[in-house]
């Protein structure tokens, strides 16, 4: 992005990166040209900070970088967030000309076959967020086997295995009301195919 959108120290030359905290009204043009309101992780697993797109939370760190969901620090080199101001506007509208040259830059890819006569676009940003969270709940179901089975071995006092299995009820609630809120936002697209149409329950 131009230098026009970054922040700039009243006391040095030099341009520094905005830093941003839960409430900011901010612009993230790789999703959309509205703006979003920050908040902190809806969660509470991690120190950072979030935006909802399409049903989805997107995170970021306090520079505006993005954070993948199974990720605790960016990869990326430039930030994606700038305060939602006048000037970054028109920086945004400037750089982009408008929706259709960003839709223009879209890249698809498509891992269809020949024969399928119906599709669904996704974001790479929602796959991404489902598939952290898919992997996170394998993690914990595996977590939850090798608990059962150090209580059946007897390797884990009675004591002990109430209070492992105390903590394991609530991770296991908090996963359970994860997967199902990711699949609410699945079956919103697939109510508009056939799938839904045919008004057979695909659960």
């Amino acid at each position: 992005m131009p230098n026009s959108i970054r922040t700039t120290s009243n006391t040095k030359n030099t341009p520094t990166l905005a830093t941003f905290k839960a409430g900011d009204s901010v612009l993230c043009p790789s999703l959309s040209f509205t703006s979003f309101v920050l908040t902190a992780d809806p969660y509470g697993k991690r120190d950072l900070l979030a935006l909802t797109h399409d049903g989805s939370n997107i995170y970021y760190d306090d520079k505006g970088y993005f954070v993948p969901s199974c990720d605790k620090e960016t990869g990326d080199y430039q930030p994606s967030l700038f305060q939602d101001t006048p000037a970054n506007r028109q920086a945004v509208a400037t750089l982009y000309s408008g929706r259709g040259n960003q839709s223009s830059q879209r890249t698809v890819i498509d891992t269809t076959a020949a024969d399928d006569d119906e599709v669904v676009l996704i974001s790479a940003f929602d796959l991404s967020d489902i598939a952290c969270d898919m992997e996170g709940a394998a993690t914990a179901l595996d977590d939850i086997g090798q608990l059962l089975w150090l209580i059946y071995t007897g390797k884990i006092e009675a004591s002990t295995a109430v209070s492992m299995a105390r903590i394991t009820h609530d991770s296991t609630s908090a996963w359970t009301e994860l997967l199902l809120s990711k699949v609410k936002e699945i079956k919103e697209p697939l109510a508009m195919t056939s799938y839904g149409k045919s008004g057979v329950d695909h659960e």
